[in-house]
């Protein structure tokens, strides 16, 4: 099984290197599918220099910043794994976890498998009450709207067998991928497994990007890709 791993990447130069770090050292026959989205904060050349290092790393470079979503769509039209994970470059996830990710794929029980912060013993970082309480009830509204019944929708530990990705167009640019990618994985009918993960939370003030704007418009986008895509 090869392991294609999708880094979308902005402004993250304190952790770029470290998240390769630890990608590399996960025991998969791997390709790394890095994407910069006009990162203003020297996330480029820093990209450019592991692309060059390291020999299954392929690099691509957005002229402008247009978001997560957006990152996603390049990097998953660049795959050639039998497998695809999502890699956030902030050292928010942990790739030890990769192991319990894949494992479901592997033993053929799943097409699909999602992280959850909310679920298991695993080790996370104290936050936000109202990040927790809006997380969820965005999942909860997605839960009504695609009969699912995920803990965690807005996970950015999200797995997919290749042929799952390859039904699928992302139009969301922003955050607003993670209902999208959800409301078309339930719409596909695809098996999906939610397993534990660590998580190690980042403040606003270590550069967290997502904000309540983004919790209004993923209400958006979970009516949206239900009714009217």
């Amino acid at each position: 099984m090869k392991l294609s791993v999708v880094i979308p990447i902005y402004n993250e130069k304190d952790t770029l290197e470290e998240v390769f770090r630890r990608v590399q050292a996960t025991p998969y026959d791997k390709e790394i599918v890095a994407v910069d989205d006009a990162s203003v904060d020297g996330s480029p050349e820093i990209l450019a220099r592991l692309a060059k290092e390291y020999d299954n790393v392929r690099a691509f470079y957005h002229e402008r910043n247009q978001g997560k979503g957006a990152a996603l769509r390049t990097g998953f039209a660049q795959v050639t794994g039998d497998v695809v994970i999502i890699q956030d470059a902030d050292l928010e996830y942990n790739p030890v976890d990769y192991p319990a990710l894949l494992e479901p794929i592997e033993q053929g029980l799943a097409d699909v498998v999602y992280g959850s912060r909310l679920i298991g013993a695993r080790p996370h970082r104290v936050l936000y009450f109202w990040h927790y309480m809006g997380n969820r009830a965005v999942t909860t509204l997605s839960n009504m709207f695609t009969n699912l019944n995920l803990s965690d929708m807005e996970v950015g530990y999200k797995v997919f067998r290749a042929e799952v990705l390859q039904g699928i167009r992302i139009k969301s640019d922003r955050f607003g991928v993670e209902p999208e990618l959800t409301a078309k994985v339930a719409k596909g009918g695809w098996r999906i497994y939610e397993v534990p993960i660590s998580y190690h939370g980042r403040d606003y003030a270590h550069g967290k990007k997502i904000t309540w704007r983004d919790g209004l418009a993923a209400i958006f986008h979970i009516l949206r890709f239900r009714f009217w895509d």
